[in-house]
Parts: C-alpha cells; structure tokens; sequence
C-alpha cells in the first residue's frame, strides 16, 4: 500500500501539537511537530508509539512498511528523510527510544 494510503489507517493526530523522542537517559534526540511537510511522519512515529510503546526495532520495521515508497528513496538519498532514517539507525544499532505525546 503507497504512503498516503497508509496514513489513511493511522489515528488522528489533531490532537498532539508534537512528538519527542528520548534515549535511555532521557535526553531529547528528534522531536516532530505538527505542522505541513511533518504531519505524515507524525502520524507514523505516534501509532508506531501507541501500538508498542516505544521505538523499537520490530517497530522501526513496521515504521519502514507504513513509509512505504518513500523508503526507497531515503536508502538512496540519506538525510532526505530523517524520520525515516532514525528508523534505519534503531534497526542497524538495536537501540530503542521513549516517546511523549505533547497535546496541542
């Protein structure tokens, strides 16, 4: 299923004005607003967080299905889409990250 087609299945995001996501030591190390060009990464990063929890591995890789057709481009272009290489980085290293959903 394409990208947009994904989103479409994801829970509403209107609610959250952000998403931050923390190391282990509880340092911030990327946060996504809602706002134009971030709402899709958005909704992934907060269903992947409200299906298990955390960003871990196995739910980088469900991050990776749902991002769809841009994957490809983000393993051909690094840096063109950050969110979904952390995806890629928590894969590659194991490591996993905290979550908060902050309301709008």
């Amino acid at each position: 299923m394409a990208f947009a087609e994904n989103l479409k299945t994801l829970p509403s995001i209107e609610h959250l004005a952000e998403l931050v996501l923390l190391d282990a030591s509880g340092q911030t190390v990327a946060s996504i607003e809602n706002k134009p060009g971030k709402t899709g990464s958005l909704a992934v990063y907060a269903a992947l967080a409200q299906r298990h929890g955390r960003i871990h591995p196995a739910a980088a890789h469900e991050g990776l299905e749902l991002f769809a057709e841009h994957v490809a481009d983000a393993r051909a272009n690094p840096g063109k889409h950050p969110n979904i290489d952390r995806l890629f980085q928590i894969i590659e290293s194991g490591t996993e990250l905290k979550v908060e959903l902050r309301p709008a």
